[in-house]
């Protein structure tokens, strides 16, 4: 096992890893920004380090400053969280050339399903389902249209390097294909630094299902169900439960039962999360993130299994000791993303919260850094927290969640609360009647009124 781990990251993932790693006897590291001096994983980690100026290029980002805080330390393996280094394999393979281990998969498993065309050739070849579309990166407009007559319009332009909804745009007919080629790719440039784009099929009503895998590396991997993330705003997650309200039980198993074969062929280490688009009874694989996910409370709520406990002990060398059938679904669970936002507008919402007090109860889990008194820095995403409910099944977790939204209080900033206890009492959330569109077209529609 290891002797101390170094945490690089900050906020509610930074404070989830470090209680992990106390929980094992593991000393810690926090790591930090300027701007994060007063952050509740700096202030309960055995050591803490300054690591630069406030923007994450200089410091969250800046892997020279993390080797030498490693060297400082002591520390011998690093936790990257998600977000800033996490899915990056150079840094990976930097941290194997100091004998510094990396708590996450292989650099080669995250080169290959960070590059989205390589990802889903690779998703092919282990068997599992794709999305129609280009075999590899479009060169120009006139092979574009080929391609898109080919699997039919509406059609997805969408950035090989790319995630977070970035350099991706619908075109519905051939008038619209060379507009959204050329957004896609001006998007792509400007975020990844790379304007390959590909074609994918545009599904009219999907849902966005993800399947948690665990690996050893060794050839074992196990899958932890689902969870059902469609209510998006932008492409990015808002709410996530599980099991999904669309699934059965056979679904549930057969595409488990598809990730989990792949990812023993692959041979994958750690945690992971493979991402579909459901539809009409058929999946379609999207991506793979290869490190834990901001939803994984959901899973673990479901299952009783700590992710980032057995991320730790795997990346430490230890086999997985889990084999699916020791896996068990109980009840249901649902996660709120609380951010610093208008709950109307999504305007950010930094700076000091007057008076914070989170939910609590039976079935109640809050993941956040945050305390009153504590100032949101606005150099970084805006997550407050996430409040995650479990109930023995999805009407009982329904009402929990509303229960809690309603205890729930912070004040001083902005956040999207208000939404949540909207969405919490509408029909069709409460029927599981929605897709990924839905949040979109709700909120166009007047459902949230200006705050």
């Amino acid at each position: 096992m290891f002797d101390k781990i170094l945490i690089a990251n900050r906020g509610e993932i930074a404070l989830r890893v470090l209680r992990a790693a106390k929980e094992l006897g593991i000393a810690t590291v926090a790591v930090h920004s300027t701007a994060d001096e007063e952050a509740m994983h700096v202030k309960l980690a055995d050591e803490s380090v300054c690591i630069g100026p406030p923007t994450a290029r200089d410091s969250y980002l800046n892997i020279p400053a993390l080797l030498a805080a490693c060297e400082i330390t002591g520390a011998d393996a690093i936790h990257p969280g998600y977000g800033f280094l996490s899915e990056n394999a150079r840094f990976a393979e930097i941290l194997a050339d100091h004998n510094i281990a990396f708590i996450g998969p292989k650099a080669e498993h995250i080169r290959i399903m960070g590059d989205k065309i390589e990802a889903k050739r690779t998703a092919k070849r282990l068997g599992i389902p794709c999305v129609p579309g280009s075999e590899g990166g479009i060169t120009d407009d006139d092979e574009a249209m080929r391609v898109a007559r080919d699997i039919g319009f509406p059609v997805l332009v969408k950035a090989a390097a790319g995630g977070g909804g970035r350099g991706m745009k619908v075109a519905r007919t051939e008038g619209d294909l060379s507009q959204a080629l050329s957004t896609a790719r001006l998007e792509a440039k400007a975020a990844f630094g790379d304007d390959a784009v590909y074609l994918e099929k545009y599904l009219e009503k999907p849902r966005h299902i993800e399947i948690q895998v665990l690996g050893d590396g060794r050839g074992k991997a196990i899958h932890l169900g689902e969870r059902d993330c469609s209510l998006q705003r932008r492409h990015q997650k808002v709410w996530e439960e599980g099991p999904s309200p669309a699934l059965n039980a056979n679904q549930r198993f057969d595409i488990g039962e598809v990730v989990a074969n792949a990812m023993r062929e692959l041979q994958y280490i750690g945690v992971g999360t493979v991402e579909f688009l459901y539809e009409d009874g058929k999946f379609y694989f999207i991506e793979m993130n290869t490190r834990i996910q901001v939803e994984h409370p959901v899973t673990e709520m479901i299952t009783g299994i700590d992710l980032v406990n057995e991320q730790i002990k795997i990346a430490a060398g230890s086999p997985l000791t889990i084999t699916q059938d020791d896996v068990r679904f109980e009840g249901h669970a649902i996660e709120c993303r609380v951010n610093a936002e208008h709950p109307a507008t999504f305007r950010p919402s930094p700076g000091k919260i007057a008076y914070y007090h989170p939910p609590g109860g039976l079935g109640v889990r809050v993941d956040s850094a945050v305390y009153q008194g504590y100032t949101i820095p606005p150099n970084y995403d805006s997550l407050v927290g996430k409040l995650i409910v479990h109930g023995r099944n999805r009407t009982e977790a329904l009402m929990r969640l509303r229960r809690t939204l309603d205890e729930f209080i912070v004040d001083g900033i902005d956040t999207t609360l208000p939404l949540f206890r909207t969405l919490v009492r509408n029909a069709d959330i409460q029927n599981g009647d929605y897709d990924i569109h839905w949040l979109e077209k709700f909120l166009a529609t007047g459902g949230m009124d200006p705050v």
